[in-house]
């Protein structure tokens, strides 16, 4: 998983915010090294919050991102009747099965960006109450709202995983670097 972003070569903005997005999906997966099913569906704090959980959102999060921009539905339609099951492994989903999720999510993400004529290019933002009205933002913009969508999860993934077990983020980059799963 990455842990530093190298400076991008000259020109390529696209593998530089790519490679962003993707250091902070490692912040998530590093999370969740070494933990059970159990510990990894586990709330240890006031909030709903569980790193099996915010694996499940990041990933959805993203892959709705891109649906959008394409013009297409997410794949999973969310409301406030099911809002909360975003942030909860449910039924037969297991952290492997959301990894491997994010994986596609991740590929499919890297895919549109590369292939996109131009990160100036826009679509519209979804008309839901909270975004302005006719707004429209450029792919660019979706690369840095996916970047600064992530990092915040991958914060709330290290304090999480601090309350499981005290193991800090310096600690879990040794156990991935050791291979230790």
């Amino acid at each position: 998983m990455v842990m530093h972003v190298s400076a991008e070569e000259r020109g390529d903005e696209r593998g530089a915010l790519l490679a962003f997005i993707e250091e902070q999906r490692g912040g998530i997966r590093r999370a969740l090294l070494g933990l059970t099913e159990e510990q990894a569906r586990t709330r240890p704090t006031a909030s709903e919050l569980s790193l099996g959980g915010l694996l499940k959102h990041a990933a959805e999060v993203e892959q709705g991102w891109i649906a959008r921009a394409k013009q297409e539905p997410p794949a999973i339609r969310r409301d406030q009747s099911n809002w909360h099951e975003t942030f909860q492994l449910i039924g037969e989903e297991t952290v492997a099965s959301q990894l491997a999720d994010w994986e596609r999510v991740a590929a499919e993400t890297e895919k549109f960006i590369r292939s996109a004529p131009s990160l100036d290019d826009t679509f519209p933002l979804p008309p839901d109450p909270w975004f302005p009205p006719a707004t429209r933002v450029s792919l660019r913009w979706l690369c840095l709202h996916l970047i600064r969508e992530t990092a915040r999860h991958a914060g709330h993934a290290d304090i999480i995983r601090e309350s499981l077990d005290g193991r800090t983020a310096f600690e879990l980059v040794a156990l991935e670097q050791d291979g230790q799963r």
